[in-house]
């Protein structure tokens, strides 16, 4: 008789409780350290949530002209000038060609570290940010660390692709990346993953498939159609337009995986 040894894998556990008023924490769910990278795009409806839960906020270039602009429209302020002074970015990081004079100097005389990386141009502005956070924690916390990215999604198609690269280059650490309409984040192989669906505000429809790799086995549990030791790749099946059935949804392949849940209307 022949003995198969099947090495256990570690599991990792993702939910968007982000996404919930902070006063809404559920009680059994880990508490996480939250960083925040706005790039160059419109601000999410949902954008105050995000900055409350954060411990660290870095605007990527011209995503500070997006804080300094929106962030009025979206709170309850009745003053924008006293707005302005709450919302403040700890980092605004970038090559500086996309800020505005005026909003670089505002948040410089608050404070704001202005990291003027115009020297390299070899890299984008969320490698940038993403470098910083990933060199400035320490190994130890890093698996409590999520790193939330606005503006990720949309636009041009070559800029999204280069957003989701950056999941792939930073597959240690735990990054979204968020539009009003969905989020996408990385699932390596190494781990098992159990995704706890904060059903109120994430959901029903999601995807599920490779990038750069293809898989011969991956395998789901939660999903109206889940996968059973299913291959996927490109030019072939890929799980798309699937729906979300159960509180938490389990995945397991031999190839990277891109999940993406769409967003209810958050207000």
């Amino acid at each position: 008789m022949l003995w198969r040894t099947v090495r256990s894998m570690d599991v990792i556990m993702h939910s968007s409780s982000f996404l919930l008023p902070k006063l809404h924490q559920p009680v059994n769910k880990p508490v996480k350290n939250y960083a925040l990278v706005v790039l160059n795009q419109q601000l999410p409806r949902f954008m105050p949530r995000l900055w409350d839960h954060a411990n660290l906020r870095i605007c990527a270039d011209g995503g500070a002209n997006h804080i300094f602009d929106e962030m009025y429209q979206m709170t309850n302020d009745e003053d924008k000038k006293s707005t302005r002074n709450k919302y403040i970015p700890e980092i605004i990081e970038g090559d500086m060609d996309s800020i505005r004079p005026e909003v670089k100097l505002f948040y410089s005389s608050q404070g704001s570290k202005i990291s003027d990386k115009s020297h390299n141009q070899e890299t984008t502005d969320l490698h940038k940010c993403i470098s910083r956070i990933h060199h400035r924690t320490p190994d130890h916390e890093k698996p409590n660390l999520c790193v939330l990215v606005t503006g990720a999604l949309g636009g041009r198609f070559d800029h999204e692709a280069a957003n989701i690269n950056v999941l792939y280059l930073f597959s240690d650490m735990r990054i979204v990346l968020l539009s009003d309409d969905c989020l996408i984040r990385l699932l390596p192989r190494t781990h098992r993953h159990e995704l706890y669906i904060e059903s109120s505000v994430e959901g029903p429809h999601c995807g599920l498939f490779p990038v750069g790799a293809p898989s011969t086995s991956t395998t789901t549990t939660g999903l109206k159609w889940n996968l059973s030791e299913s291959k996927m790749r490109f030019g072939s099946m890929i799980s798309t337009s699937n729906i979300v059935q159960s509180e938490k949804v389990t995945v397991e392949s031999d190839a990277d995986l891109l999940w993406t849940i769409s967003l209810r209307n958050l207000t």
